[in-house]
C-alpha cells in the first residue's frame, strides 16, 4: 500500500489506520510517490492526495496511467477536494475512486478491501490469459512441427524411389524461397509474395514430385533416357501428385492453406510461358506463380545434377540454357530473377549438395 500526501499529519493517521492489515509505504510529494510506483517491488494499490506541491496528484494520476509498468495500479484518490467536479476529473484520469476527507476510517478500510479484491481478481485472469495464450503457441509450434515433418516424410518417400535426386528437394524449395523472396517487391508479383505465401511456398515445395510414387520402378529408376512412352506415363506424376494432395485435403474436410499451395506446384511445375508443357498445356500468367518459381528451380536443380545419363553440367552453363527458356519455358521476369540472384542459387546447391 502507497499513501502520498504532503502533510504529515495525514500520512501517519493512514499509516495507523492500515498498518495492521497491510505493508504501508508513504510518499509526501507525486516524485517520490512515482519513483517507488517503479520500483520492483511497486504497490498493489495507491491512496493519493491530490493538492501537493510540485506535481500534484492529478498529475501523478496522469504519468502512472501512461506508463504501461504503473497503469494496472489501481489509484484512489484521497482529498479534502469534495466538489463534484474535482470527483469527475480524478475517475476520468483512471482512478478507481474517490474519498474525501476527513475520511471515515471504516468506509477507507471497505473501499481499500473492495479495491484489493477487483485487482486480486483482475492479476489471475491476466495471470491465466497468460497461460493459455503461451498454451495456443506452443500448440501451435507443435502443429507446425509436425506439418513440417510430414510433409519431409512424404516427400522424402517418393525420392528414395528416384535414386538419382539425391538432396534435390532441400536444394529446389531453398531455390524457390530464394526467388520469392527477390521478386516480393516486383509489380507482378508483391500482391502474391507475401511473407506468409513464401513461407507456404517453402514447405510446399518439396511436395512437387509426389506423383512419382505411382510411377513404375522400371520407368522412374530406368538407368537412361526414356522412350516416348515411357516418358508420357512420367508425365502423369503431375496428375497423381495433384490427385493425392486433394484427397488427401478432402479427407480433412477443410481447404489447408499449404496443401492448396502444395496443389498447384505438383500439377503445374512442368507447365511452360508458351504453353508447350504439361499436363494443361497453361501459358503465361494463367500458370500459377508458385508453379512458375518452382519450374526455373526444377530445370536449375536437374541441369547442375549428375544422373545416370548426364554428367553435371557447370552452374555458368545452366544460367545459359535458362536465359534461352526466357519467354519459352519461363516466365522472362522469373529468369530475370534468377540471372540476378544467381550466386544464391550455387551457394544453395554447395550447402546441399549430393
Amino acid at each position: 500500500m502507497l499513501v502520498v500526501d504532503d502533510t504529515p499529519d495525514n500520512l501517519t493517521l493512514m499509516h495507523d489506520l492500515l498498518r495492521d492489515t497491510y505493508r504501508v509505504k508513504v510518499a509526501n510529494n507525486g516524485e517520490k510517490a512515482l519513483v517507488i510506483a517503479n520500483s520492483v517491488t511497486p504497490p498493489d494499490l495507491i491512496l493519493l492526495d491530490i493538492m501537493m506541491p510540485g506535481i500534484d496528484g492529478y498529475e501523478v494520476c496522469r504519468r502512472l496511467q501512461a506508463d504501461p509498468l504503473t497503469r494496472e495500479i489501481p489509484v484512489i484518490f484521497l482529498t479534502a477536494k469534495s466538489e463534484i467536479e474535482d470527483e469527475q476529473t480524478g475517475l476520468e484520469l483512471g482512478a478507481v475512486d474517490y474519498i474525501t476527507k476527513p475520511i471515515s476510517p471504516p468506509i477507507v478500510m471497505a473501499r481499500v478491501k473492495t479495491q484489493l479484491t477487483l485487482k486480486s481478481a483482475r492479476d489471475f485472469l491476466k495471470d491465466k490469459n497468460t497461460y493459455l495464450e503461451d498454451q495456443v503457441v506452443r500448440r501451435t509450434e507443435e502443429v507446425v512441427a509436425i506439418q513440417n515433418v510430414t510433409i519431409m516424410v512424404m516427400a522424402s518417400l517418393a525420392e528414395t524411389r528416384d535414386t538419382d535426386t539425391g538432396n534435390h528437394i532441400l536444394r529446389t524449395q531453398n531455390y524457390v524461397k530464394s526467388l520469392a523472396q527477390h521478386l516480393k517487391s516486383h509489380p507482378r508479383f508483391a500482391d502474391y509474395l507475401t511473407d506468409s505465401n513464401i513461407n507456404m511456398l517453402f514447405k510446399s515445395a518439396p511436395l512437387h514430385d509426389i506423383g512419382k510414387v505411382g510411377i513404375p520402378d522400371h520407368i522412374l529408376q530406368k538407368p537412361g533416357p526414356l522412350t516416348a512412352e515411357e516418358f508420357e506415363i512420367m508425365k502423369t506424376h503431375t496428375i497423381l501428385g495433384f490427385d493425392a494432395i486433394t484427397h488427401a485435403e478432402q479427407s480433412l474436410g477443410i481447404d489447408v492453406e499449404f496443401l492448396t499451395t502444395a496443389k498447384e506446384i505438383a500439377r503445374s511445375h512442368q507447365e511452360k510461358w508458351d504453353g508447350s508443357g504439361y499436363p494443361d498445356g497453361l501459358a503465361g500468367d494463367l500458370i500459377p506463380i508458385s508453379a512458375r518459381l518452382m519450374a526455373l528451380a526444377d530445370v536449375y536443380d536437374a541441369l547442375i545434377s549428375r544422373r545416370v545419363y548426364k554428367e553435371p553440367m557447370p552452374h555458368e552453363k545452366a544460367i545459359l540454357i535458362i536465359q534461352e527458356g526466357r519467354g519459352k519455358h519461363f516466365d522472362p521476369d522469373v529468369v530475370d530473377a534468377f540471372v540476378e540472384i544467381n550466386e544464391d542459387f550455387r551457394l544453395i546447391s554447395q550447402r546441399y549438395g549430393d
